[in-house]
């Protein structure tokens, strides 16, 4: 009887970037472990895929470090096959090929069934809304669209995730009854523009729709928004998050500034008057819902007084979360024939006085929580507490409820009511209790 001595293939898929990329990977490893593929996440494999963001700067500079690195154990033998995908590769392919060469190969972000085939696999198109996922049990991204059709000047999503398409609700249902029936209680959505999600596919927007039909899913329990662009915004969705339990009162609204004069160079469609408008009708129609922003600062031709009024505002509209990115000069973006003139000092001086102002006013809003009980899911322990979140956060971005395990007992990947008995800037801490 002869035995196999070939060694056995693992691919070890390696993701960095976005929830977006998170959600292509786990479509990727789907696939391969329908082609019974041996495939881990950010484990030992002998054959890598390095699923990389060219999102701005910092994070470009990731994915190439982490090509590097991945380049360098091939050349000493630790692996015998490094592929490349997402939009680092999809925006840079031929510099790349031409910088590091000792890349097996190159693909884009749409390149699916070609990585599959050079990985030694078919593409399966009954397979359609099943994925590996890589998140805690308990909740999964769902996204909803593909691409952007927004002209922002200083974003290269465009260039590396092509035009907006939805994907159809009853697609989209699918996929959420097979992520249920694995024990996921959360739905992430996520796109690079929930407003725009049914313009293509049915000439109006339909995010409210899609919300109806997703609570219907038997199991899901909650529904979280991500990246809804403020122009345009389908106010109906308002009403569904209101009547709709399911639907979690919190919202991820990019708004990246509010000075007039900065807006109208970054084409973003608005201004300071609607976004303040928006806003409040936000928090009439669903009182208490939690609203997360980004900003950027640092943008071509931001004065002191751009700055400043950024700042005021931010004091004002008191974000329940909020991050704060410095301007990254990309190439083939609008912006990039603008001078990319505030020094990096100032723009991150101005970063940090951001998120020190946006400290204090969640230090503020996080003491108001203390002595009541919010319905909480747990995602996991870490060292000395298990670690949940309330309706009102996304896991990895924003606040965390502590819960001490050695006085406390709470089941991961389930619902547990906490009474917050103390609150720091950005972390709660609490105590189980019964319904």
């Amino acid at each position: 009887m002869r035995t196999k001595t070939l060694k056995k293939n693992k691919i070890n898929v390696v993701t960095l970037g976005c929830s977006k990329n998170v959600y292509d990977s786990e479509v990727l490893m789907g696939q391969l472990r329908a082609n019974n593929k041996e495939v881990a996440h950010e484990e030992e494999g002998n054959v890598v895929v390095i699923n990389t963001c060219g999102f701005i700067a910092n994070a470009k500079e990731e994915s190439v470090n982490t090509i590097l690195e991945y380049v360098q154990k091939k050349e000493a033998g630790d692996v015998d096959k490094v592929f490349v995908t997402g939009c680092l590769s999809e925006r840079y392919k031929p510099d790349l090929e031409k910088e590091i060469p000792n890349v097996d190969e190159y693909f884009g972000t749409s390149d699916l069934p070609n990585l599959l085939k050079a990985l030694g696999a078919d593409y399966k198109h009954e397979l359609i809304g099943e994925r590996l996922t890589t998140t805690p049990k308990n909740y999964a991204y769902l996204k909803i669209a593909e691409g952007c059709d927004r002209p922002c000047s200083f974003c290269a999503i465009p260039l590396m995730r092509g035009k907006h398409r939805s994907k159809p609700i009853e697609e989209l249902v699918s996929e959420s009854e097979k992520l249920a029936a694995k024990g996921v209680k959360e739905l992430i959505l996520i796109a690079q523009d929930l407003t725009y999600y049914g313009l293509d596919l049915y000439k109006k927007r339909n995010l409210a729709e899609l919300l109806e039909a997703l609570v219907k899913v038997e199991g899901i329990e909650w529904i979280r928004l991500h990246y809804a662009f403020p122009t345009g915004f389908p106010v109906d969705v308002l009403e569904v998050m209101k009547r709709e339990p399911k639907v979690c009162n919190y919202i991820d609204i990019p708004l990246q500034h509010i000075s007039d004069a900065i807006l109208k160079s970054m084409r973003r469609g608005t201004t300071k008057a609607k976004t303040t408008q928006l806003l409040e009708d936000f928090r009439t129609a669903v009182p208490g819902m939690a609203i997360r922003t980004t900003l950027i600062v640092g943008y071509p031709g931001e004065s002191e007084e751009d700055f400043n009024t950024l700042k005021e505002w931010v004091g004002e509209m008191r974000f329940e979360r909020l991050g704060c990115f410095t301007y990254s000069h990309e190439e083939n973006t609008h912006a990039y024939s603008l001078t990319d003139d505030v020094p990096e000092d100032i723009k991150q001086e101005r970063a940090n006085e951001i998120m020190e102002l946006q400290s204090q006013i969640s230090w503020e809003l996080n003491q108001e929580k203390v002595g009541k009980t919010f319905r909480c899911i747990i995602d996991r322990k870490e060292g000395n507490h298990f670690v949940g979140r309330t309706e009102f956060d996304s896991p990895d971005v924003d606040n965390e409820v502590l819960i001490d395990a050695s006085q406390h007992y709470v089941k991961i990947g389930e619902f547990v009511n906490i009474e917050i008995t103390e609150a720091s800037d950005f972390d709660l801490y609490g105590v189980p209790v019964k319904p």
